[in-house]
């Protein structure tokens, strides 16, 4: 009796072409293109990657992945767009557990990152789609500070700007390939 395996089919995160021009316009347009051109570099940066690679930790000393960088940062989106500034409470964070506050960051598998991937593109959208509507200097409440919608876009550079630079890291480790 013969025995075939079939083993799983292997994902790949697919390739992504960027936007290099960030066009001038009003405010709002720039921060708008500029997130998301920082949005569109963390995807930049994964593609061509199986899962594993992206699971992977190929920097000693820090258990910091791609796959985690895009958990996180789908958390994020998430995060300060629709729990933060719509005030969305009700909305669950994504990724963590009381156990483990960092599960974002650690629990990305290579069995995972299709559906990682997918979680990030949706928040992002809906993300877009919690923007729509509102003006830049439009408030919330968070912990006795009044913030806008202005400081969460300019957050959200800052935070994905800071991330790049780890991701730039890690996939030059990976495979050794570097851009900006």
């Amino acid at each position: 009796m013969s025995s075939t395996s079939t083993s799983p089919a292997v994902w790949t995160a697919p390739s992504f072409d960027r936007q290099e021009n960030v066009p001038s316009g009003t405010e709002r347009d720039s921060l708008e293109r500029f997130l998301d051109w920082h949005r569109e570099s963390l995807l930049w940066k994964c593609g061509g990657l199986t899962g594993e690679q992206l699971a992977s930790q190929p920097l000693a000393g820090t258990d910091l992945t791609l796959l985690g960088l895009v958990r996180h940062m789908a958390l994020v989106e998430r995060w300060w767009f629709r729990i933060q500034f719509l005030g969305r409470k009700e909305l669950e964070e994504i990724f963590t557990t009381k156990e483990d506050p960092d599960g974002d960051f650690h629990d990305g598998t290579a069995d995972s990152a299709e559906a990682d991937f997918a979680v990030f593109r949706e928040e992002v959208e809906l993300a877009r789609q919690a923007c729509v509507g509102h003006g830049l200097d439009e408030t919330f409440e968070k912990r006795q500070e009044t913030l806008s919608l202005r400081w969460v876009y300019l957050h959200m550079i800052e935070e994905y700007a800071r991330h790049l630079g780890h991701a730039d890291l890690l996939r030059e480790a990976i495979d050794g390939a570097t851009g900006e």
